[in-house]
């Protein structure tokens, strides 16, 4: 019975995500869910309460993957260009999978909604070191690492974010839009790395 309900509650919070992230629709009602989900809507309710309570849910094991997915890169034992690249790919990958997230993330924070993370401040410590050691070895441009995790970051996020507007007012289509991103990997690195 427990793993019943434990592949029920996966299943809603999969097809959930899928709504929220993958397809856009942040306001995809308790109904929409239930029915992607092919289950019924008191269900939702059983399990997560209310629809906004998924969605925290859902919102909120995203995040939390994120983080440790780039903990797991900053702890890895390979040199800094090569957790880079692997950032960057876990980024691509990740937006690939849910193209509405950074999307979600950029507008819950002009709402006013701020995203603190646990450790947060250790891991920007330790990025911090790595950066100033490949400045004094030449491999990036000596400047303040703030100034390189923003290049970083902008350059990575900015077409992920800005993805509907980009596609519109550029008149670009999905299959044209993939072919960008599977470039950018490439771009980034020749922009960061000397």
């Amino acid at each position: 019975m427990d793993n019943k309900r434990d592949q029920t509650e996966h299943l809603i919070k999969r097809t959930a995500q899928s709504l929220f992230f993958k397809e856009g629709k942040f306001n995809a009602t308790t109904q929409e869910i239930a029915d992607a989900a092919g289950v019924n809507r008191t269900l939702i309710n059983y399990y997560f309460r209310s629809r906004n309570n998924l969605f925290k849910i859902c919102f909120e094991e995203a995040k939390q993957l994120e983080f440790e997915k780039s903990r797991q890169i900053l702890h890895a034992n390979i040199d800094f260009r090569n957790k880079i690249e692997l950032f960057i790919d876990y980024s691509l990958q990740q937006n690939n999978e849910y193209p509405y997230l950074e999307s979600y993330i950029v507008s819950q924070i002009n709402q006013g909604e701020i995203y603190k993370r646990c450790d947060a401040h250790e891991m920007s410590t330790e990025f911090t070191k790595s950066l100033e050691i490949e400045m004094k070895k030449g491999t990036i441009t000596t400047m303040e690492p703030i100034q390189f995790l923003l290049n970083l970051l902008s350059l990575v996020n900015f077409p992920l974010a800005m993805r509907p507007l980009l596609q519109e007012n550029l008149n670009i289509s999905d299959k044209h839009y993939q072919q960008i991103i599977s470039q950018r990997k490439e771009i980034i690195l020749q922009t960061l790395f000397k």
